[in-house]
């Protein structure tokens, strides 16, 4: 559902602004008025409830048989996907992405490696992090000063119905409740103008706030709630902390579509915490944690993710978080199933300074088996075995690995 509402976004507090008007019309329409300022753009809502979450997911098996017919997509795919091919071809990217070179690396990975050397070349260079708790600062780049025509649109989640005596209706036991009035109520996708796939965007908490890139559980519900939306199986969302490879420290999330299965959807698992479906990720060449959800505990399983990452902040370890459909771990039997959501978190070695040239670098996708080289000769001779080199340089030892694996679980259990 679509409606046009105000907003205003101001250049780190200092600089041009610009604010939408509306006034309220009756029967759900709404009568827009511009007032002075930055650019005077209309910004469309995306409005959306639970009814609108896809549950199960499609298998990789029936998104095969579709091939290029795009019916499996839903509304929110339909009007990401629009918008952005639209912005793409307004030059509003630093380059054109259409499709990308894409290869299976040999071996029982099966890493996605993907040719984008514009990427390499010509992003914004990242900023010079040197602490994972590191201030917000106004006077490096931020999402305030973004062009206002790279917004997508607003995300708005529509309250709870109410009966005539104001009592919420709740449809099942184990309902997700609308997010309560907060910073992220309204949150921003914006188009990644360095694009590492087809559809990268980010999703920004309202940029006036200026929060720095710490995690929340109000903006990994929406995360959450994003995969919901899609009827993609390769719809990703993810997040790069300071020193874990994050380019800006201004609060956000990265979504992209990836059209390949990866191996870390059914990847085998030992429990850690039953009550909470907290897992560890082994068997696997980076190993991490994840959650497991069914999509009908959204706000809960957000919190338990952001206590875990609170955690590695606290104690200045740098982490990446990837989201994804995938099948229950708990129920070996059906590989193929995408019924719910897996959130992995990885801690790892902290890479701070500017982001040195290579392949690629260690952050979210690469830890999940997706890889975005940089250049054509890596693309070229990467093995597994090469990438699985890099990939665990990054990454904590095997005994502080063990140690924290220990510590998260008496911490989740209190």
């Amino acid at each position: 559902m679509w409606r046009m509402r105000p907003y205003h976004l101001q250049e780190g507090g200092a600089g041009s602004t610009y604010v939408l008007e509306y006034v309220d019309i009756g029967d759900g329409n709404m009568e827009l008025q511009h007032s002075a300022g930055f650019s005077g753009a209309i910004m469309e809502e995306y409005r959306y409830s639970e009814e609108d979450f896809i549950l199960p997911g499609i298998t990789w098996q029936t998104r095969r048989e579709y091939a290029e017919d795009k019916r499996f997509l839903s509304d929110f795919d339909r009007a990401l996907q629009s918008r952005w091919v639209g912005k793409m071809e307004k030059g509003l990217f630093r380059y054109p992405l259409w499709s990308l070179q894409t290869k299976i690396l040999p071996g029982s990975v099966n890493y996605v490696a993907q040719l984008n050397v514009k990427r390499g070349i010509e992003r914004r260079k990242p900023q010079d992090i040197k602490s994972i708790q590191q201030q917000y600062n106004p006077r490096q780049f931020n999402f305030n000063k973004i062009k206002p025509e790279e917004v997508v649109f607003q995300m708005v989640r529509s309250p709870a119905e109410k009966v005539s005596n104001g009592a919420e209706i709740h449809r099942s036991p184990n309902h997700t409740p609308a997010l309560p009035s907060s910073s992220h109520n309204h949150p921003l996708v914006v188009i990644n103008v360095s694009p590492l796939e087809f559809g990268h965007v980010l999703f920004i908490p309202d940029p006036s706030l200026c929060l720095a890139q710490i995690l929340t559980s109000d903006l990994v519900q929406l995360g959450l709630e994003s995969l919901l939306l899609s009827g993609h199986p390769g719809f990703r969302v993810g997040f790069n902390s300071l020193g874990g490879f994050a380019s800006v420290n201004h609060l956000h999330l990265h979504g992209f579509y990836l059209d390949e299965e990866l191996l870390i959807e059914s990847a085998e698992s030992k429990l850690l915490c039953p009550d909470i479906h907290f897992h560890l990720l082994h068997h696997f060449p980076a190993p991490g944690f994840f959650f497991y959800t069914d999509g009908k505990d959204l706000m809960s399983v957000s919190r338990r993710i952001c206590r875990v990452t609170d955690y590695l902040v606290q104690r200045d370890i740098a982490h990446n978080v990837f989201m994804t459909r995938g099948n229950n771990p708990e129920n070996r039997g059906c590989l193929e199933s995408r019924e719910g959501i897996r959130v992995f978190i990885w801690a790892r070695q902290s890479c701070f300074g500017a982001k040195e040239e290579s392949a690629f670098n260690v952050a979210l996708c690469e830890l999940a088996g997706h890889l975005p080289v940089k250049n054509e000769e890596d693309f070229s001779t990467l093995t597994e075995d090469s990438v699985i080199s890099i990939v665990r340089s990054h990454l904590l030892s095997d005994e502080e690995f063990n140690v924290l694996s220990q510590e998260l679980v008496e911490h989740l259990t209190k």
